[in-house]
């Protein structure tokens, strides 16, 4: 019954070796194999991220599999020569599948097969014999027309034998099986053409042929050279686009492996306002742009809404709302001292991407703005509580991942706007950067608490930023940590608090114990600050990862050095309780000096400020920068990134997709049968016919069992 061959082309001329590549290029095994290895690929290219830049590839594999994997350009799978190259044997040995078989195929739809012999009738698995009323001829017509009435194509035949004239009853149903065979293969062919004309392989072909060179500098997309711009009337190609609102946009950004292109558009995008709208929990609902589409030629204006998808078509070219970015927003940020040194507060007016120059006059640093963050959602979960941020890992991707980490995975989310934030680079005079992400507003935590600042920082773009948390004193500011850490980095208030609190914790005792308390206190005190005089008398080395110099682990580490194993915890609880109460003493001299009531600590929240206060003065030290930047005030400029496509091959691929599914609807849905019946005359029998009868379907199974009973019955009044 099969007429599909998986066999290649069978050339006659030409050299062994070149007739067995044409059998090859053109057999079906080769196809499949083609198919399975583009099957793969589109499996690489789906985990290893695209056109990514290169460092990340180097820091994601290191650089020994980043060069390898480079050279396979697994980085940009769908535009390597090797996977268009692979495309383009599959689309020949598909066609030649299809130019081999189409004969074929067609011949078979127009043949009925009647001239089969009575032996090979009796050959098939499903076959009877029976004898019917009327001479051959009256029989043939009578289940000819009962065939045609039951939707079978029927030919009849006449025939001499030994016995007379016989009649052939041919018929077929189900022909259309054998299309969706074509029609799948076709579907196959259209789909890569249609992936390679709306692939790279358009831009490839302009830069191996047309002249057009990757642009590999940087600065303004005008400053870039007619030979790395693409035309508007460029047949295909996929691009981004970058528009501030209020601005207008022309020309769109091609990625290439090793630079990139300009791709010029037949028309302008106008921003006139992105809209970002919100669900009451604060995630987003709806990303929006109103724009105004300009014909460079004509001057035609064409408003138009873009949202994600449902894209904007003009001039032939798809419009998609991509993503949205900070437009060139301005900001206020307010310069904090985290240095020794004091250093008088000020303040700096930037814009988004802009970049200003900060010097105390031997050290330099460049300060960039990368991002302005207006909202920011996070899961402030039940899963979360319970995990303190201990901030002397100055790590938020463990700790903080309970209030500030992903919500993808908690079965629990309780999602809150915790307000705007600042991304900046601070960036040294031999060019090394850290990048800082600082909240405007103090976040509180679902444990309680007072509510604390966080200031993140990181040296690999690759990693999580970890922070430090600063509590906020009564009037939501830094102004209380701030007075606390300038007299803590003061020997004489520091002297004065140990005073006043040992007199107090001492009242009416020997004047032994208040001397030995004094002591006691000084010490923790200035290994808590960090003095490298009492560092050394201690033993401990100011400068040594393992003391860390300063804060708690300093006085950890002297609790270590000096007090026997089976005494540490004893003596550090005492020694933690002076520590507190010497700081105590020491925010209420601050406060004195400024002016300021005395702290109740009758109050929970005071007493929680304190605790938190001297976890942040403990790491305070860390931050890596002497100067922290604190969004003061902004004034937002919103700008999208739109994705602009001109696909000439996405209606072969539709139409690819059609065939497809008619295929596969054929060739699973579509059984083609055939029947025939074979009438000669019954010897001394007039009026009389012996009838052979067989069916064959290219699936047999429990449906065409019983259509051959039905067949039985009805053809030759064999009953079941």
């Amino acid at each position: 019954m099969t007429t599909f061959s998986t066999e290649g082309f069978q050339v006659g001329k030409g050299g062994r070796r070149m007739r067995a590549a044409v059998e090859l290029l053109s057999s079906m095994r080769f196809a499949i194999a083609l198919l399975t290895v583009i099957c793969i690929a589109s499996v690489i290219g789906t985990v290893v991220k695209q056109h990514e830049p290169y460092n990340n590839y180097i820091n994601q594999f290191g650089l020994f599999w980043a060069q390898v994997f480079d050279v396979l350009g697994l980085y940009s799978v769908y535009s390597a020569w090797w996977f268009l190259l692979i495309l383009a044997f599959l689309v020949t040995s598909t066609s030649l599948c299809i130019a081999r078989n189409t004969p074929k195929i067609l011949q078979d739809l127009r043949s009925f097969k009647e001239n089969i012999h009575e032996q090979a009738l009796r050959a098939f698995g499903q076959k009877a014999t029976a004898e019917v009323a009327g001479t051959p001829e009256e029989a043939a017509r009578r289940l000819g027309q009962s065939l045609v009435r039951s939707g079978w194509k029927v030919r009849l035949q006449e025939r001499r034998t030994a016995q007379g004239m016989g009649w052939m009853v041919a018929a077929k149903a189900g022909s259309w099986n054998k299309i969706g065979y074509l029609a799948a293969h076709c579907a196959i062919v259209l789909i890569c053409l249609g992936g390679l004309f709306d692939g790279d392989l358009m831009v490839r072909a302009q830069t191996w042929f047309n002249g057009k060179q990757v642009y590999r500098g940087a600065g303004m997309i005008a400053e870039v050279p007619a030979a790395s711009r693409l035309g508007p009337n460029n047949p295909s190609f996929r691009g981004n686009l970058f528009v501030p609102e209020g601005a207008s946009a022309s020309s769109a950004i091609l990625s290439q492996k090793d630079g990139v292109l300009v791709q010029d558009l037949p028309f302008s995008i106008e921003l006139k306002k992105f809209i970002v709208e919100y669900y009451p929990t604060g995630m987003p609902r709806l990303f929006a742009s109103d724009v105004i589409l300009r014909d460079r030629t004509t001057g035609e204006q064409h408003p138009a809404r873009i949202e994600v998808n449902h894209p904007a078509s003009f001039k032939g070219i798809e419009i998609y709302q991509s993503s949205f970015e900070d437009g060139g927003s301005s900001v206020t940020l307010k310069a904090v001292p985290m240095g020794g040194a004091a250093v008088a507060p000020f303040e700096v007016h930037s814009k988004v991407g802009e970049s200003t120059t900060i010097s105390n006059g031997k050290d330099q640093r460049t300060l960039e703005i990368t991002n302005l963050r207006v909202i920011n959602v996070e899961n402030f979960g039940k899963e979360g509580e319970g995990n303190g941020v201990d901030v002397r890992k100055v790590d938020l991707q463990h700790t903080l991942n309970a209030n500030l980490g992903s919500a993808q995975s908690r079965s629990d989310k309780q999602l809150r706007n915790v307000g705007p934030s600042i991304a900046y680079k601070l960036r040294d005079a031999s060019g090394q950067a850290r990048e800082f992400n600082n909240y405007m507003q103090p976040v509180a935590s679902s444990q309680g608490g007072v509510p604390e600042f966080l200031f993140g920082v990181r040296t690999d773009p690759n990693q999580p930023f970890r922070y430090l948390r600063i509590p906020a004193d009564d009037k939501g500011g830094l102004g209380e940590f701030q007075r606390l850490r300038t007299a803590l980095m003061t020997p004489a208030m520091r002297a004065e608090a140990v005073r006043r609190y040992a007199a107090e914790a001492t009242t009416g005792q020997p004047p032994e114990v208040v001397k030995q308390l004094t002591a006691s206190a000084e010490r923790v005190m200035d290994l808590f600050a960090g003095d490298p005089a009492k560092m050394a008398q201690a033993g401990l080395d100011p400068n040594g990862d393992a003391a860390r110099g300063f804060g708690l682990q300093a006085v950890a580490s002297f609790i270590e050095k000096t007090v026997p194993a089976d005494q540490q915890a004893r003596v550090g609880d005492v020694l933690l309780k002076i520590l507190n109460g010497s700081l105590l003493e020491l925010a209420q001299l601050e406060r004195a000096q400024a002016h300021l009531p005395a702290l109740d600590m009758g109050q929970e929240r005071n007493r929680a400020f304190m605790v938190q206060a001297v976890v942040a003065l403990s790491d305070a030290p860390l931050y890596p920068e002497p100067l922290l930047f604190q969004l003061q005030d902004f004034k937002q400029v919103q700008a999208s990134v739109f994705q602009v496509t001109r696909s000439p091959g996405k209606w072969v691929v539709y139409t690819g997709c059609f065939f497809l599914i008619l295929g596969v609807f054929a060739m699973l849905y579509i059984r083609e049968r055939r029947v025939w019946v074979w009438l000669t005359p019954v010897d001394g029998q007039e009026g009389v016919s012996a009838a052979t009868m067989a069916l064959s379907s290219n699936r047999r199974n429990l449906e065409s069992d019983r259509e051959f009973e039905v067949l039985k019955d009805k053809l030759l009044g064999i009953h079941a």
